[in-house]
């Protein structure tokens, strides 16, 4: 049995929504984006929300927002995606990398360490979908001690008057922080990835979601990064292509980053199906977890603590008293049987990249604690009882052989 990772989600509704786009002769950004950003809007219970190209962009989109600039720092967790500090990168700053804990997100006693007077954001990123520490987060950079810490140089800086907690939520469209509040309203700024293999997506997108406190009126910066998204135009080709509207200026340095109605139109048609996937992915994850919670060697991962609930998006099952070698072993065996799985992920100080900065995996032992015996189990709507019974017969199969053979 050939079973994939992670396939897109493709129904006739998204083909459908698709087809009604490239019909309309408009297939840039248009009203399918607009309409997608208030569903994102209404569903996550941001106060705007604003698409974009992918969050890699929107995050360096919002970070020169801020005004971040050489030599200024941002947290980040040292386990998750490279986009996280690659984002910080290309916006200008210095990524300063923490460790997690056990559930895989970010600790909060470490952001506290690593706070220093240059510190201007933080990045805490929501692993596999299961929400992290905003509470305490949010109470962290409102300390007084640590707003006296923290040196304002430029008017955003001043207006906040404090270290900026951006959510990267690339995993967690659809969880809960708590039991009347989803993931994409906790933080100052949260970005959703629509990447292909999201819960929902746009081939390639993403979603910035604005929560920003008074004073700042987020429905005009909504309007002032719509237009920075579009190198600073002051009109949309959609405005543009109208009898008459062909005159624009460009009043800033803007980037072009932003979402087409081609790739909204499925992100939209998914969307307004969500809760009902979302339902699916809780029943293979739950599975999974029936399976597993029984085996001593299994560490199954957090779905629900307290009033937070995860989104699903990945089973990451860790085998307890593993080496690195031993769990690449166990993966080799599960692929012999046509089950595709993933590791989610390699910390960002073991790439060749973020070692040649100087950062080094010894300083993060819990990530890679949490990585070296990871191993992410397909998670998705058409996963059925007979495919979810052969993958989870496999996985067991396969750490016998990898035991058996020590």
């Amino acid at each position: 049995m050939k079973i994939p990772f992670s396939p897109p989600y493709i129904d006739n509704s998204v083909i459908n929504e698709v087809v009604d786009s490239l019909r309309s002769g408009w297939i840039t950004s248009g009203p399918k984006v607009k309409a997608l950003e208030e569903e994102i809007k209404s569903f996550s219970g941001a106060k705007e929300a604003l698409c974009v190209n992918s969050w890699t962009s929107g995050a360096i989109m919002m970070l020169r927002w801020l005004g971040v600039k050489a030599d200024d720092e941002v947290i980040v967790p040292a386990y998750t995606y490279s986009a996280t500090a690659l984002a910080v990168l290309h916006a200008g700053a210095k990524p300063v990398m923490v460790d997690s804990g056990k559930d895989f997100n970010i600790s909060v006693d470490a952001i506290r360490k690593a706070i220093t007077p240059k510190t201007k954001a933080i990045i805490p990123v929501d692993i596999a979908g299961f929400p992290c520490d905003y509470d305490h987060m949010m109470e962290l950079v409102n300390e007084p001690e640590i707003r006296n810490l923290f040196k304002a140089e430029t008017s955003v800086q001043e207006t906040l008057g404090r270290i900026l907690v951006m959510n990267d939520a690339a995993h967690s469209l659809g969880a809960y922080y708590n039991r009347n509040q989803r993931t994409g309203c906790e933080t100052d700024i949260a970005v959703f990835s629509l990447h292909a293999v999201k819960n929902v997506t746009t081939a390639e997108g993403g979603a910035i979601c604005l929560n920003l406190p008074a004073p700042f009126d987020n429905a005009e910066l909504y309007r002032e990064l719509r237009m920075m998204s579009l190198n600073c135009q002051t009109k949309d080709a959609f405005s543009k292509s109208k009898a008459g509207g062909w005159r624009y200026d460009i009043v800033g340095l803007g980037m072009k980053i932003n979402m087409a109605d081609v790739n909204a139109a499925i992100g939209l048609a998914q969307i307004r199906e969500y809760p009902e996937l979302l339902k699916e992915r809780k029943r293979v994850f739950a599975t999974y977890t029936k399976a597993f919670e029984r085996c001593s060697w299994a560490v199954v991962p957090p779905s629900i603590a307290g009033e937070k609930e995860s989104s699903y998006h990945i089973y990451a099952l860790r085998i307890n008293d593993f080496t690195e070698e031993q769990r690449d072993r166990m993966i080799d065996e599960i692929a012999k049987s046509g089950v595709a799985v993933n590791v989610h992920f390699i910390p960002m100080p073991m790439l060749s990249f973020f070692k040649s900065l100087g950062y080094d995996i010894k300083d993060y032992p819990q990530a890679y604690e949490n990585f070296k015996g990871e191993i992410s189990l397909p998670i998705y709507p058409q996963l059925d009882d007979e495919k979810l019974d052969f993958i989870i017969k496999t996985v067991k199969a396969a750490y016998e052989t990898v035991v058996s053979a020590t």
